[in-house]
């Protein structure tokens, strides 16, 4: 009955050994998997192509300049910058509308934060919505009338001092 007992531990401690073991390593064997599976969306995420540029403008003086893809369509407007994991603090987007209206953006399928300047049709900016929250359905309205719209990384006009009444030119 002694060894009966003796065998049915030495199972028993087996069992919680491997139990314990696999519980340890799993993480690292899901690893590889993880890896592939978050690769793949940034693969097929779209690639940044320079359309054009953006020259921001402070007193009358060139202030900075940055590289832009344009959305000029309904279709391309509708888009934006969604689905990109990362846009280098060099780049953003323009938005041209056909007339000077309350415009309302949204971050829907947007990952990064954002900095979204609403310009007016005199290329002056009119607001600026700063860190903007990704993945979002709410609006994000202009605080006026507005007929282009610049989307650059959040913190992109702070860092560059960029401010309400400052102008743009493309």
């Amino acid at each position: 009955m002694k060894n009966r007992q003796s065998i049915f531990a030495y199972i028993l401690l087996g069992v919680f050994l491997l139990g314990g073991a696999a519980y340890l390593l799993a993480p690292y064997l899901n690893k590889s998997k993880v890896e592939t599976e978050n690769a793949t969306p940034a693969a097929n995420a779209p690639t940044f192509v320079k359309e054009g540029e953006v020259t921001f403008w402070k007193n009358g003086q060139q202030y900075k300049k940055i590289d832009v893809e344009i959305a000029e369509n309904e279709n391309e407007r509708a888009k934006g910058l969604m689905y990109r994991p990362y846009i280098p603090d060099s780049v953003g987007m323009l938005f041209i509308f056909e007339t000077s209206e309350p415009q309302s953006f949204w971050m829907r399928n947007t990952s990064i934060p954002l900095d979204i300047i609403y310009v007016d049709e005199n290329k002056k900016i009119i607001s600026i919505a700063a860190n903007t929250k990704p993945y979002s359905d709410e609006g994000i309205p202009s605080l006026g009338n507005a007929q282009y719209v610049v989307e650059v990384n959040a913190g992109f006009t702070e860092r560059n001092n960029i401010k309400t009444g400052d102008a743009i030119s493309f």
